[in-house]
């Protein structure tokens, strides 16, 4: 069975174990590795969006793994949520046409 070609994900990468409350130098090194993939992105307050080919999406979630735990962390949950679909072509950037989608549609309920 194919593997679908694209994919639209929200992870929520966790750290923990560490000695500090806070976690920001960890996300920001997320944030790194994911500019640095080149497939779409947008962090928001709980986790990051991404869309791209299935094996990339999946490639720089581990690489974003391997990244945080370089920085000392001992341990990393994740939690991974992921859309795909067959009925119609999906292109890059899918998720920003569904939010001013529902934008327009408030807009015009004012």
């Amino acid at each position: 069975m194919p593997i679908p070609l694209y994919a639209v994900a929200d992870f929520c990468l966790i750290p923990m174990g560490l000695p500090h409350p806070s976690v920001g130098p960890e996300i920001a090194e997320v944030q790194r590795v994911l500019e640095k993939s080149g497939l779409e992105y947008k962090l928001h307050g709980y986790g990051t969006n991404i869309e791209g080919p299935w094996d990339d999406v999946m490639r720089v979630i581990g690489e974003a793994h391997a990244a945080v735990h370089a920085l000392g962390t001992p341990r990393i949950a994740t939690d991974i949520r992921i859309g795909t679909r067959t009925d119609k072509s999906i292109s890059s950037g899918g998720n920003d046409g569904k939010v001013k989608r529902v934008e327009e549609i408030l807009a015009k309920s004012k």
